[in-house]
Formats: C-alpha cells, sequence, structure tokens
C-alpha cells in the first residue's frame, strides 16, 4: 500500500481551501482555458491524454478542481485493463476528468482484445457540469465510447435499465458522485440486476477523504448481516442522510438542489456476495484517500 511519504508533491493540485471548492464558475473557466490554448488543434485534439494533461495544469496552477487524479486513476485504468469491460457505468462524472480517463482505458483494452466497441455511461446531476464533460469527451475523440446522461443518478439509473441500454448488466462501476447515495444507488442496481456475480467490479472513490462508513459497511459485511440489516429496515418511503457524514459531505449541494432526498428503505440484494479490499492512494491535492475495490464473486439463496 502507498505511504503519505510516496506522493509527489510537485503534482498537487491548488489547495481546495474551507470555502466553497466547485461550483463556482471554475468549471465553465476550464472549458474556457482548454479551448484558449494555442495548441487545442495540434495537441489537445482526440489525444485524451493530453487533454487531461491540460486539466491537471489548470487544477495546479489556477484552482482547485475535484478531480480523481493521476493516481486514484491508475488503480481504475489498472483494473480496466484487467477486466476488459464492455459496459461501465460513472456515477458522478463532474468535468468529465475520470470520464476521458476511464472512456479511454475502456475503448482501448477492448480494442486490444478484438471486442466490439465497449460502452461508457457518466451520470452527472448537474447540467453545467455535464455539458462541460460533453464538449471534452468530444475534444478527446471518444463520442463512439461515452454518453454522458443529465439528471439525478438513481433516475437515471433507471432509465437506462428500462431502454434495455444496461441489458446484461454493468461489468465496472465507479462511484463518485453524493457519498450518502453510494449505497442507495448500489442498492438500486442490485434490485435491477446489473450487478452480476462473478463478473461485476465497483470501483468507490473517496473512501477515506471525506470518507464513506455506510458504504464500506455494506460492500464489506456478510449475507447474514446484510439479511439482518435488511430486517431491521422499515417498509415505507425513507428521506434521510446517514448522520456519520459530515456537515461538508452531506450538505454539499444544499445550495443548489435543496435536502437531499434517499430512498433509505432500498433493500437491495442482500444475498449477492461481496469480496472488497481498500485499495490506499492520494487526493490529487495530497491527501491520503483510497478506492474500495469490490468484486461480485457470487450469491447465495434463501
Amino acid at each position: 500500500m502507498p505511504s503519505a511519504s510516496s506522493f509527489e508533491q510537485a503534482k498537487a493540485y491548488a489547495a481546495k481551501g474551507e470555502g466553497t471548492f466547485f461550483d463556482d464558475g471554475r468549471e465553465i473557466e476550464l472549458l474556457h482555458y482548454i479551448h484558449s490554448r494555442p495548441d487545442v488543434d495540434s495537441t489537445l485534439r482526440n489525444n485524451p491524454a493530453a487533454i487531461l494533461s491540460a486539466i491537471d495544469t489548470y487544477a495546479r496552477t489556477k484552482k482547485y478542481l475535484m478531480n480523481v487524479g493521476e493516481d486514484k486513476g491508475r488503480i481504475v485504468t489498472d483494473l480496466i485493463a484487467q477486466q476488459t469491460p464492455q459496459t461501465m457505468l460513472e456515477l458522478g462524472g463532474y468535468v468529465g476528468y475520470s470520464c476521458i480517463l476511464f472512456g479511454a482505458a475502456v475503448k482501448q483494452a477492448a480494442r486490444a482484445a478484438g471486442h466490439p466497441t465497449p460502452r461508457y455511461y457518466s451520470l452527472e446531476r448537474n447540467p453545467e457540469f455535464a455539458a462541460v464533460i460533453m464538449c471534452l469527451v468530444a475534444l478527446a475523440g471518444l463520442d463512439d465510447v461515452v454518453t454522458v446522461v443529465v439528471g439525478s443518478s438513481d433516475a437515471s439509473i433507471a432509465r437506462l435499465h428500462t431502454e434495455g441500454r444496461l441489458a446484461g448488466g454493468v461489468d465496472m462501476m465507479f462511484l463518485d458522485h453524493y457519498k450518502p447515495a453510494y449505497t442507495t444507488d448500489l442498492k438500486l442496481c442490485e434490485q435491477l440486476g446489473l450487478i452480476v456475480p462473478g463478473r461485476t467490479v465497483l470501483c468507490a472513490d473517496n473512501v477515506i477523504t471525506p470518507g464513506n462508513p455506510p458504504y464500506l459497511e455494506y460492500v464489506r459485511s456478510t449475507v447474514a448481516e446484510k439479511r439482518a440489516t435488511a430486517q431491521k429496515i422499515a417498509d415505507g418511503e425513507g428521506n434521510g442522510v446517514d448522520a456519520r457524514f459530515a456537515d461538508r459531505t452531506a450538505k454539499q449541494y444544499l445550495k443548489r438542489e435543496g435536502e437531499a432526498k434517499l430512498d433509505v428503505t432500498r433493500q437491495g440484494k442482500p444475498g449477492l456476495v461481496y469480496e472488497s479490499q481498500l485499495v490506499e492512494s492520494f487526493e490529487p491535492s495530497g491527501e491520503r484517500d483510497g478506492v474500495e475495490v469490490t468484486r461480485c464473486i457470487g450469491e447465495e439463496q434463501i
């Protein structure tokens, strides 16, 4: 496992600060920065790696961006190379850094294996952020692989399922959206049959910084523990955010979207068997963080 001393400080992003660190215009500013560069056509166009480098440069020299970053991104791209997913789902796209990084990796892995063109779905609630993603994905030449879906994660998952675009389930999922929704959205995917035993791999970002105790508890629980918890969930509708989340996390989108509404009564499929491991790494700011890598290895019947 990496240690704090192995982070290269020279590549650290600008300081996040204690106040606002996103949705203050910097995302649109990034788009203007990219398209105003003199090498936008000679170097950046159809070059995902160059675009990622340009995004990193903006975040290091101008304003912090809440991207997955190089270090944690490498954990997921290594898994993509091993798994060769045909269908990958991303919850939370922000400005498209992870979408471009993983979309390019998915495309490369499929091509190397001689597989058909894969599908990468990036789900982003904020329409302005989604527009930034679409512009940068087009610049990167990844339109044939990446589809950006605008709307709340749970509604978008349900819609993709209904439309048959996730038929056969999801091979890999990257969770990097509203932290309290990780568990409820995973349970929705379970209920819809999108989590396939022996195939689906989940990669959850920010499980150390800022942390996600409910999600880690769920994917690390035994089937017996999950069934016991499911029995305690009351029938009917529920709204709420787990009290273990700090206000800065729980109320991150309060100003724009109001109080979070999560279906905490969702039970998922407690019989699914997970094998889960934390891979420690770093935020692009240098803060300690990690990706929880979870494999669905089977299902226990009642």
